[in-house]
């Protein structure tokens, strides 16, 4: 089988210069992929000539005369930019001409462009951003949701712990994983009355065995990997992200200057080397770029904006793995088998969506 995905190679702080060599980098590795290249043409055949790619038989340009800009407004985005490289991508997978799309594109845009386009999933109040953490067991962590929804009702992070669920069974074949709700303790007792309210909504489908609930978890355990998903709002979620990455690359920073220190500190720098090297890409961001947009009646892939092409290449590589696995398939059988019929609770107003 062939797997197609739609790239918005305009999307993000960088544009073609970053998404143009990850996308030909991606098609070198897979022999079974073809990438439909959106955005203005000319610029995009510009870039592939600078990398020699012109002629790349599964590479495919399709022209979108428009571009949705980091900043602009969602009204922007939605209504006056039709024809913008971001929607004709996802326009693709609602169409089936691909089975995913990958944008680094406005997170508030690509969410809010995606949801017009595709719809969400029956059942879904609201679409879901999640991503993976590395853990000391060298395994992922998913955790959801990282920054579409700021304010959450239980029954909101209830369908989270569902569709995080039925992502995690297809991606790592995980019959039963292990969900974790994030709180600031352990205890029942902790947390805000919407914490609390969730975790009697996900021991009671531990209990009929619907889910496999493990309780609450804190912050620590996202990287001793307690459990394979930590559920959580976006605005917490979102936050947590954003402090790992920095932490990451706070991390590596402080280490290549020591290292750099003295000549006796570079002559330990050179005898650790392998170490170093395996030690950076166990906490390198970039390998853990792509996060999956879920809830929606297709796959969308969100790339860090201001991304490189290699971490730009990690995203094009988890869409790629989520069609291949059929993931889509997964989440709506699965959704529809699990989702509660009615929500617990009234309906809240629109999100705001950070990021």
């Amino acid at each position: 089988m062939t797997i197609k995905i739609s790239i918005d190679c305009m999307g993000g702080d960088h544009g073609p210069s970053v998404t143009i060599p990850a996308a030909i980098s991606f098609i070198n590795r897979e022999p079974d992929a073809e990438l439909i290249l959106v955005g203005l043409e000319d610029v995009i055949r510009a870039e592939l000539k600078k990398h020699h790619a012109e002629s790349q038989p599964r590479l495919f340009i399709l022209h979108a005369s428009e571009q949705v800009t980091m900043d602009d407004p969602l009204e922007v985005a939605l209504r006056r930019k039709k024809d913008s490289s971001m929607r004709v991508a996802i326009e693709q997978v609602k169409e089936g001409r691909s089975h995913a799309c990958v944008s680094a594109g406005n997170t508030a845009a690509l969410m809010a462009v995606s949801r017009y386009v595709l719809k969400t999933m029956a059942g879904v109040d609201r679409p879901a951003i999640c991503s993976i953490l590395p853990n000391q067991k060298d395994g992922p962590t998913y955790m959801l949701d990282l920054g579409a929804n700021v304010d959450c009702e239980p029954h909101h992070l209830h369908q989270f712990a569902i569709m995080g669920s039925v992502l995690v069974q297809a991606m790592e074949g995980i019959e039963r994983p292990t969900i974790g709700l994030l709180n600031v303790g352990t205890e029942d007792i902790k947390g805000n009355e919407v914490v609390k309210l969730t975790a009697k909504l996900l021991q009671a489908d531990h209990e009929r065995g619907a889910l496999n609930f493990y309780g609450n978890v804190e912050g620590n355990d996202i990287f001793k990997g307690t459990t394979d998903i930590v559920v959580c709002d976006g605005f917490v979620g979102n936050v947590t992200l954003k402090a790992i990455e920095g932490l990451a690359r706070f991390l590596k920073g402080v280490l290549t200057s020591e290292f750099k220190r003295n000549p006796l500190t570079m002559l330990g720098a050179l005898i650790a080397r392998s170490a170093l090297r395996r030690i950076s890409n166990r906490i390198n961001p970039s390998r853990y770029n792509g996060a999956s947009l879920l809830g929606l009646r297709g796959l969308v892939l969100k790339s860090h904006g201001g991304a490189e092409a290699d971490a730009f290449e990690w995203a094009l590589r988890r869409a790629y793995h989520a069609a291949k696995n059929d993931v889509q398939e997964h989440l709506s059988t699965m959704i529809a088998e699990l989702m509660p019929r009615e929500p617990e609770v009234a309906q809240e107003p629109t999100a705001t969506i950070t990021g």
